[in-house]
Parts: structure tokens; sequence; C-alpha cells
């Protein structure tokens, strides 16, 4: 099988964009302070342009972590066509979510963790790094964004 060639820098930060506006889950990486045991989860995610929002429980392992170290890595896409993102996280009580970005969440995951009677925190997930890649004929360039800078225009 040959694979398809490799994107332009352009074409490959606009397939990121489209993926992150249209694709709706992520597999969500995190650890404890120590550095201790990874745990990965899928949630769902809404992108505003700037940030990832995900949301989950207070009480979870992954709102611990990110609570705790404000670090996560989240994986968008197939193996074969990957979003990775290193980020930030900012934590916001689910009753404290402006309205309109909980029902825009509520409508693109199908999930309103502000009507659950457990707690639950939003995260706004800034990314620091991103990278993207299809097949190792993309590895070179795979980083889009640096220090939270685009190096692509």
């Amino acid at each position: 099988m040959t694979p398809p060639a490799p994107r332009t820098p352009e074409q490959r930060k606009q397939d990121t964009l489209d993926r992150l506006e249209n694709d709706v889950d992520a597999w969500v990486a995190t650890a404890d302070e120590g550095g201790g045991i990874p745990y990965m989860v899928p949630l769902s995610f809404l992108w505003d342009g700037v940030t990832l929002l995900i949301a989950t429980a207070t009480a979870s392992p992954t709102a611990r972590n990110l609570l705790a170290t404000g670090q996560a890595r989240l994986g968008v896409g197939l193996v074969r066509d990957v979003v990775l993102i290193d980020g930030t996280a900012e934590a916001v009580p689910a009753s404290e979510i402006p309205g309109e970005l909980g029902d825009a969440f509520a409508a693109k995951t199908g999930f309103d963790p502000r009507e659950l009677s457990s707690p639950y925190h939003y995260f706004h997930i800034t990314p620091r790094r991103l990278q993207a890649w299809r097949e190792a004929n993309e590895l070179a360039g795979r980083d889009l964004m640096l220090d939270g800078e685009w190096t692509v225009s």
C-alpha cells in the first residue's frame, strides 16, 4: 500500500482545524502531581478556535489530575491521521460555565453536565504544542504549534 503524498504545512493546518471543528471525541491523558501513573479516557470536546473544552466528573481521576497539574495530552483522530495536543488546563465548575458555552458544548457533544446531580468541571485546554501527521512521510514538520504559536500561517 502506497501512502498518500505528504500534505503541505498549510493543508495540514487546515485539515487539523477541520478535525478540531468537526470531530467530537478525543483521548485525554493526564497524570498525577508526582508524575505517577498515566490515566487516559475518551472525552467529548468543543473547539472554540483557541481552546478545547472538555467536561468530566469532579471526582474522576482526570479532573483530579487536571486540577492538580493543569497539564493534559489529547489525541484526536485516527492512528494514521492524528492530531496530538499538549496543553494547559483551566478549570471551571459546571455551575459557573457561561450559558452560551454550556449550550454549545451540549449541542456538539450530546452531553450536558449541567443537568447532572453529581459535580462536574469543565476544562479549557489551551494547546501549547500541536502535532499532526498521517504517515511516516509527514513526520518531518509535524509540529504545527510550538509554545502556543502556530508554526504555519
